[in-house]
């Protein structure tokens, strides 16, 4: 019988790779973005990022705080995650499922928490039999009990627009994670810390 999240990689290899574009662009602001911080500020940060990218995971651990309390909670800059499908692509669509599934204001809460969560289900190498229980765990956490996680999961249009929007990325030049555009500029972050965000912003004003 086949595990839940294989029976998710066998959706996700429904959809082809996307080929990478001779002309990078990115997509606007939409409204099916998920938006954090005030809509009304001048600078926009979008990221496109996988829950179950490790590096994306050091990201939101070690700067995503500092920049959210000097620049998004002070209505400085709106930020934007787009998911795509780094890392294991299976634990990726369970885990932004479930983000999608716990609406709007809790979006940004369990992207945050399935991040924190790699430590448990990459502890023994990128095996996602290991990230079912640590993520139905997580999904008790936000009120879902098994049957509604599974649902969430596994919903076909769901994982059809995470496929999606994962080709629209990769199409629009994006081929790693995570990547930043900061006022529609691609932002090459160097992982020095919250200084490069600072001049970065400074300079899109």
């Amino acid at each position: 019988m086949k595990s839940l999240l294989a029976f998710i990689a066998a959706l996700f290899l429904l959809t082809p790779a996307a080929t990478m574009a001779a002309t990078p662009t990115v997509s606007p602001v939409t409204a099916a973005d998920h938006v954090l911080g005030s809509p009304k500020a001048k600078i926009t940060i979008i990221e496109y990022g996988s829950v179950a990218c490790p590096i994306c995971g050091r990201f939101s651990a070690t700067v995503m705080p500092e920049l959210k309390a000097k620049y998004i909670d002070t209505g400085k800059v709106k930020y934007i995650f787009r998911p795509m499908l780094t890392g294991v692509p299976t634990i990726a669509v369970a885990g932004t499922r479930l983000a999608e599934c716990a609406g709007k204001d809790r979006y940004f809460d369990v992207v945050d928490r399935v991040m924190k969560g790699q430590a448990e289900f990459y502890a023994w190498g990128e095996n996602d039999m290991l990230a079912r229980p640590v993520l139905l765990r997580i999904a008790n956490e936000f009120g879902f009990n098994e049957d509604a996680y599974n649902k969430c999961v596994l919903d076909a249009a769901g994982i059809k627009a995470i496929n999606l929007a994962n080709d629209a990325a990769m199409k629009a030049g994006v081929n790693s994670t995570p990547t930043f555009y900061i006022n529609g500029k691609r932002f090459d972050y160097k992982w020095t810390g919250i200084a490069e965000f600072d001049k970065a912003i400074a300079e899109a004003k």
